[in-house]
């Protein structure tokens, strides 16, 4: 088995001689063998504590969550995801980065909710179906962004009644 293959310059070139560089690096092509990396020894060597990564962090919170509890907080999240289009449609300002993470937050909260379905053993038609019947059974409430703008309003409306 050869380990390595080089080419040497060819005499033929296409090329005048006057076009070729004879200080040129390029001497035709080697291709080495290549090991795979040997696996280095970590006696002696103290290995830091991996730190949990947000995701697994968050999907811990949401497990310890009961189902109920986070089915009211996909309808709030969806609430909020609402609320910033209509921040977006009005042109007011907002970080367009929430989006993006409260669409992955209620993504990972309704995984949670399949994986314990699954565990019960319910088929995916019948989770369709408890699904539907879910969804025809939320009743609208304003997110939660929302009534603590409104508290905010109404606390600066009883300060000035109450200065003036």
């Amino acid at each position: 088995m050869l380990s390595s293959f080089s080419m040497a310059p060819a005499s033929f070139s296409p090329f005048p001689k006057t076009l070729i560089s004879n200080s040129s690096s390029f001497h035709g092509i080697k291709i080495a063998h290549v090991c795979p990396p040997r696996i280095q020894c970590t006696r002696g060597v103290q290995i830091s504590p991996v730190k949990m990564s947000k995701k697994e962090e968050e999907l811990k919170e949401i497990r310890a969550l009961s189902t109920e509890e986070i089915q009211e907080q996909v309808v709030d999240l969806k609430g909020e995801l609402f609320m910033l289009r209509l921040q977006r449609s009005a042109r007011n300002e907002f970080k367009s980065s929430d989006f993006r993470r409260m669409r992955k937050r209620v993504a990972r909260m309704l995984t949670v909710r399949r994986e314990r379905e699954l565990e019960e053993g319910i088929n995916k038609r019948l989770s369709r179906k408890r699904d539907r019947l879910w969804k025809k059974s939320i009743v609208v409430r304003p997110p939660p962004s929302l009534i603590k703008l409104r508290e905010e309003e109404a606390a600066e409306e009883a300060k000035e009644s109450a200065s003036s």
